[in-house]
């Protein structure tokens, strides 16, 4: 009877995980590496083959058969909207030792052996996973790596409580649980809150969920308008500032009169926004002469300098550089030279304007054609 509940755990939180971060994929909270993904996908679906073949009629073997089919969809999920290029070397040494396993199992029926090349090849195929998280942790913020870790630990009761004390019965499992453990790590312990994870503003466990740089590169201040965003160190033209997170709402979902700091939506596509991330984002002011704009990116939306900015300069982009709505508009204080008195949409902004923004690809997708501002059905609101 435990071991029924300890695989009823193991199965709920890994289905729970797979789905949690689907989610986070469709908001756009995650930018994940979609190497390591095409490589899990392939992995996990032999491994869980091979570990039936090695183990038959282990019950954990369902988990591993479940984690393989929701591996793939995410996969299916990545790389319906992405562009596909050449392998790098992690990347084929992976996919290499998945064709290997495959043959050693087919061809020469050695499971056993087949089973244990893929599992060392999982550290490996983390590896790309592990670099961008250490870059940017926000990347990979999302609950369902705490959930794989519980469910990998649910797990090895499961087999344990099952008889299993072997290597071709524990090493995956080991494996499995360390890797995922570790990303846990990297992106803060109190990621498994979905209220933060997911962007929502508000929620608890607080301690751990927010990443600080080594260097402080940004600093919260006051002006004119309340609250800014002012560097702290040095940035040269093109440098990437900071990513821009946050929940996505349709149209419809924003309300249509906002003030203060409920004033906190992007708009990403002609019938979508992005909500307020509760970071450091969210304090971002709008300047007619801005020294960033937005970028739109496979990786997300990035905040890019558009010029040399000098340490205790305010941040600042042009929030008409993401609108279509026809008939929003904000009374501009920026107190630049360049002041525009009122901002709207962008197609408000001068030709000339519009053609530097779009020159160095910092407007929205939607709004890179000429021709490609649109009316929209309900006025919104940017950050």
């Amino acid at each position: 009877m435990t071991t029924d509940i300890w695989f009823l755990i193991a199965m709920s939180f890994s289905f729970a995980a797979y789905g949690v971060y689907l989610l986070g994929l469709r908001r756009q909270i995650v930018q994940p590496n979609r190497a390591s993904w095409l490589i899990w996908s392939a992995s996990a679906s032999i491994e869980a083959l091979t570990y039936y073949a090695v183990n038959p009629g282990a019950p954990q073997g369902w988990v591993f058969l479940l984690s393989a089919i929701c591996c793939i969809a995410v996969t299916l999920a990545l790389w319906r909207r992405s562009s596909w290029a050449p392998p790098t070397t992690i990347e084929a040494f992976c996919m290499a030792a998945c064709l290997v396993a495959l043959i050693l199992w087919v061809a020469f029926r050695e499971a056993f052996w087949a089973h244990m090349l893929v599992v060392a090849a999982v550290p490996v195929s983390f590896w790309p996973t592990w670099a961008s998280v250490w870059q940017d942790r926000s990347r990979e913020r999302s609950p369902a790596w705490g959930l794989w870790t519980i469910g990998d630990l649910a797990t090895l009761f499961v087999a344990v409580r099952a008889g299993g004390t072997g290597t071709d019965e524990l090493a995956y499992i080991f494996v499995e649980l360390a890797c995922h453990a570790s990303i846990w790590f990297m992106i803060g312990l109190a990621t498994i809150n979905p209220l933060r994870s997911l962007g929502w503003k508000r929620g608890g466990f607080l301690i751990l969920d927010r990443y600080r740089h080594s260097r402080n590169l940004f600093a919260v201040g006051e002006n004119h308008l309340g609250k800014a965003v002012y560097a702290t160190v040095r940035f040269a033209e093109g440098a990437e500032l900071m990513r821009f997170t946050g929940r996505r709402f349709r149209t419809n979902e924003i309300p249509s009169l906002m003030r203060g700091s409920d004033d906190r939506f992007v708009q990403v596509t002609p019938d979508h926004y992005m909500g307020p991330s509760g970071q450091l984002d969210d304090l971002v002011n709008h300047s007619c002469d801005p020294n960033a704009g937005l970028r739109f990116t496979e990786d997300g939306v990035i905040l890019v300098a558009i010029r040399d900015i000098a340490s205790g300069d305010e941040i600042s982009w042009d929030y008409s550089t993401t609108l279509a709505q026809s008939n929003w508009h904000m009374i501009c204080q920026c107190r630049s030279d360049a002041c525009r008195r009122v901002i709207g949409n962008f197609d408000t902004l001068e030709a000339d304007r519009q053609e530097f923004f779009r020159a160095r690809n910092l407007v929205a997708p939607y709004l890179r054609r000429k021709d490609a501002v649109t009316p929209a059905r309900k006025a919104g609101w940017g950050r």
